[in-house]
């Protein structure tokens, strides 16, 4: 599989510091400190192997929600639910280090073609950042 790189739709961090499982256990504890909780583990990899027999490199992809953002959304516009909950990806590289990326709120919320909703992405993405930046 090719690097995971810096897709300008995530904020991404690279670790080099930490295995697969540690990067996971991380990354739910900071989005813990940040208000987020984890609705959803999908063992990628696993799944691509069972499924079709593909192999891949470790790939995981959580689902993370902040319950007091995600009332405010639907609050907002009840189809928000379309891009719930937050996608963060942990992908093991081939050179060792984890990538974690989650889904960036301002390129995800485009889609909902509202500017209204600009405020809203800077609010959801602060935690979002933060509990990137302390991994």
């Amino acid at each position: 599989m090719n690097a995971f790189g810096q897709p300008h739709y995530g904020i991404t961090r690279l670790l080099a510091d930490a295995s697969f499982e540690e990067a996971i256990e991380r990354v739910t504890a900071r989005l813990a400190d940040n208000g987020f909780g984890i609705l959803t583990s999908i063992d990628v990899q696993n799944t691509l192997k069972q499924k079709i027999g593909a192999e891949i490199s470790r790939y995981t992809v959580l689902g993370a929600c902040n319950p007091s953002l995600a009332h405010q959304a639907l609050s907002a516009d009840p189809a928000f639910g379309l891009l719930m909950p937050c996608s963060v990806v942990i992908a093991e590289q081939e050179d060792g280090r984890i990538a974690v990326s989650v889904a960036e709120p301002g390129a995800m919320f485009r889609a909902l073609q509202r500017d209204d909703l600009d405020d809203f992405a800077a609010q959801v993405r602060a935690p979002l950042e933060a509990a990137m930046q302390s991994l």
